[in-house]
């Protein structure tokens, strides 16, 4: 029997797509892209001017491309069913050169849901790999390595090892740095408003209406400058023993027309605000549901279409379908006449993808609730509403608002009700009604209360993930593929972290890289440059122009000035230290710095005959706003306190994990304490705690060895120091033998340890 292969970039996909295909197929996942440039070489060639890749098999992916091979070698045909955008294009084209298939010869398969129906659509209807797609993803990259390769070296000496920099992720850095620049330079100014109570004294209503004052002399409406409480004070008195007067009651009807679906940005803008994910959750979250989840008897099932795409497009399918849905489930007063159709109207939207939208609006959220995990659920919940929702008749709404006048003053109450609820049936709560009691023009009212309030202006937001990408989006910066991986890229780098409202916040690093890529490599950073870039890219996708001049015409003037300030910049002038004052006990100077490991107070120079001393800025410091106070005070450690009962020295500082006190070579953890003000006594007590918990969590120790076994989080556990080994099971560790526990330690994996500076863990070395 002919056998063909299907190779998918996805193991998850390929398990759900299997299922929709009888005998006669193989599907195969490829794990993501196969080759890419090489990790440790440019791999680009610069020299010749061709800038030609060289691209090799990653090394992680080479049992799984000799897999493939083989799987080739058995099979009549070969079907690539990568995802429809440049990444899945240029993972076809890829694996298309490794299984010797010429790109023009190869059947390439492309669908927006992984159903049945789709799959036998695409199966139907194959075509070439698009090598257009392709040229620009290879230019992407190829830019992208340019950038990194160059820059980052620069980087790491000038300022400090580790750090990376990028076309897109260097313009988010700086969008983040001048955000945060806009807050410290902002300048609170006080202003007050003024609420009317007002009542019906001839025939009361239930409530106070509540009115704000609002304009002037007939003046267009619009909130009064009132700066301070004398201001506030005199309105207050022009306005003591006055009459009010219903000036004009106005009523109009509104309507409401439901939002476009959702493309990528608008997905995991509207995820970050309404369900706080960051743009990497929602997108891993958005990749489980198109990829199929599994439905009970119904096995895997692909709930939702491609997550990555500009496009607002809804297939005519679907429109039949949720029209449908919408006239059964709610009644014919909720569906249109017509389906509602949106079109994409940003020219630099990508791929002929349709919006994200349910692969079936007849599976509601509630009817695979017991299926999904509440985040999948959740996330569901969001993209089936607003899909839905766009085949749904629009709401009407009855708004009011009512003038009230007493002289030079006008007062404006507002309110509305809701006429038909439309889409937003599916948003209960949405619009919430406001009700205004019934009144006429020219009556008069009494006014029971004037309150007035103080406020103060606040600085501008930092961004979130979803401002973030908006702005991004607004920009012209990056694609949809690239907004979740570069705030991961970013964070990871350290150049961000999350503060408690899960805001982006520079790090004092980021501030440093940003002002020496704006005044040395403007070009890197600049939103008009970056922007005409990306357009440059859609240009290659769509075949008008060739990829080697864009890549020549943003190297050559890059690379010069790469070799310039290679040169001429002194790392004494990128990382400018910042002038303290002087200690006054010893008249040394106190500066701040950014070094290897981040910022430090410096207490003397490297001319003095001492070497001399440092301290590491603490989380909530910032290196723009440390004083000499600050620094003197971190300079204060270590601390020795005095002897314990042996005559040792007992020493407090602080650590990479936190403050501790030190005992010759022992080191206890003081975390709940603050080490500039604990005592001898209290750390002798901490001590006293932590060694009787460890000699509590050993069951046993074999003299002679560094092999323990010790009580754990998950129970009894075997180590010496480096591995750690399971207990087997219904085993007394008491007695366990040394040359057992050898053995079991023998065949385990090596410790995991937290790498603080990444965020990550590692394995640790011996």
């Amino acid at each position: 029997m002919p056998q063909t292969l299907v190779i998918v970039e996805s193991p998850t996909k390929a398990k759900t797509i299997s299922k929709f295909l009888g005998k006669g197929f193989i599907v195969e996942s490829s794990f993501g892209h196969v080759r890419d440039l090489p990790k440790k070489k440019m791999g680009v060639d610069t020299e010749g001017g061709t800038f030609a890749p060289s691209y090799i098999v990653s090394p992680e992916k080479k049992e799984q491309v000799k897999k493939l091979k083989a799987a080739a070698e058995k099979s009549d045909k070969v079907i690539f069913a990568t995802d429809e955008d440049r990444e899945g294009e240029a993972i076809s084209w890829h694996l298309a050169h490794l299984l010797g298939i010429a790109p023009k010869n190869a059947e390439r398969i492309v669908f927006h849901e992984i159903t049945k129906h789709a799959i036998a659509e695409a199966l139907k209807r194959p075509r070439a790999i698009d090598e257009k797609l392709v040229d620009a993803q290879q230019a992407r990259r190829i830019l992208d390595r340019l950038v990194g390769y160059e820059l980052s070296p620069l980087l790491w000496k000038k300022v400090a090892r580790g750090l990376s920099a990028g076309r897109v992720q260097s313009v988010a850095v700086r969008l983040i740095v001048e955000r945060e620049r806009e807050i410290r330079n902002f300048k609170t100014e006080e202003y007050w408003t003024i609420d009317g109570l007002f009542q019906n004294s001839d025939a009361p209503f239930a409530q106070d209406l509540r009115a704000a004052l609002s304009a002037i002399d007939g003046a267009a409406l619009q909130k009064l400058d009132i700066k301070n409480k004398a201001q506030a004070d005199a309105i207050l008195s022009d306005l003591k023993g006055a009459t009010y007067t219903i000036k004009k009651i106005e009523k109009k009807e509104a309507k409401r027309t439901p939002p476009p679906p959702f493309t990528t940005s608008t997905l995991q803008q509207s995820a970050n605000q309404k369900l706080g994910l960051s743009a990497k959750q929602t997108m891993r979250i958005a990749q489980q549901l198109y990829e199929g989840v599994e439905l009970g008897g119904e096995g895997s099932v692909g709930l939702i279409t491609y997550m990555r795409t500009d496009s607002v497009n809804l297939s005519q399918k679907f429109l039949e379908e949720a029209g449908a849905f919408v006239r059964n489930a709610f009644g014919s007063e909720y569906a249109l006449p017509s389906p509602r159709v949106y079109k994409t109207k940003s020219k630099g939207a990508q791929e002929a993808h349709e919006a994200i939208r349910p692969a079936d609006p007849s599976r509601t959220p509630e009817s695979v609730k017991a299926f999904l995990e509440p985040q999948q659920l959740k996330l569901y919940t969001l993209i089936w509403n607003r899909a839905v929702a766009t085949q749904m008749s629009e709401a009407r709404i009855n708004k009011t608002a009512i003038d009230i006048v007493s002289g030079i003053y006008l007062f404006r109450a507002t309110g509305q009700t809701m006429l038909f609820d439309g889409w937003l049936r599916l948003y209960p709560g949405a619009a919430k009604e406001t009700m205004l009691p019934e009144l006429a023009e020219g009556m008069m009212l009494a006014c029971a209360q004037l309150e007035p309030t103080q406020h103060f202006t606040e600085p501008p937001a930092r961004y979130s993930d979803a401002t973030l990408v908006k702005t991004l989006e607004e920009y012209g910066i990056g694609r949809p593929s690239t907004y979740a991986p570069t705030i991961a890229t970013i964070e990871d780098r350290g150049y961000i972290v999350r503060n408690e409202e899960k805001r982006l916040q520079p790090n004092d690093i980021a501030f440093i890289v940003n002002d020496l890529l704006v005044e040395h490599f403007h070009s890197v950073v600049d939103y008009g440059f970056t922007a005409n870039l990306e357009q440059r890219l859609d240009d290659i996708a769509e075949g008008e122009v060739a990829w080697h001049p864009v890549i020549k015409d943003f190297y050559e003037p890059f690379h010069r000035t790469i070799v310039e300030k290679t040169a001429a910049l002194e790392k004494k002038d990128v990382v400018q230290a910042r002038e303290l004052g002087v200690d006054p006990a010893s008249g040394k100077p106190v500066s701040v710095r950014i070094g290897r490991y981040g910022p430090f107070v410096q207490l003397g120079t490297k001319d003095d005959e001492e070497k001399p001393t440092f301290a590491s800025l603490t989380k909530d410091m910032d290196i723009q706003t440390v004083t000499l106070p600050d620094a003197l005070k971190l300079l204060s450690l270590p601390r020795t306190l005095g002897t314990d009962a042996d005559g040792n020295d007992v020493l407090v500082n602080r650590g990479r994990f936190g403050p501790y006190v030190k005992i010759k070579d022992e080191y206890f953890s003081i975390k709940d304490k603050d080490p500039y003000t604990i005592t001898l006594e209290e750390a002798l007590e901490v001590v006293k705690v932590e060694k009787e918990k460890k000699a509590n969590k050993i069951i046993k120790a074999f003299g002679g060895t560094s092999i323990q076994i010790l009580h754990g989080r998950y129970g009894p556990y075997i180590t010496d120091g480096t591995k750690n080994a399971r207990m087997p099971k219904d085993t007394d560790p008491a007695s366990l033998t040394r040359e057992q526990c050898e053995e079991l330690l023998k065949n385990a994996k090596p410790a995991r340890r937290y790498n603080t500076r990444k965020g990550v863990s590692r394995k640790k070395t011996a």
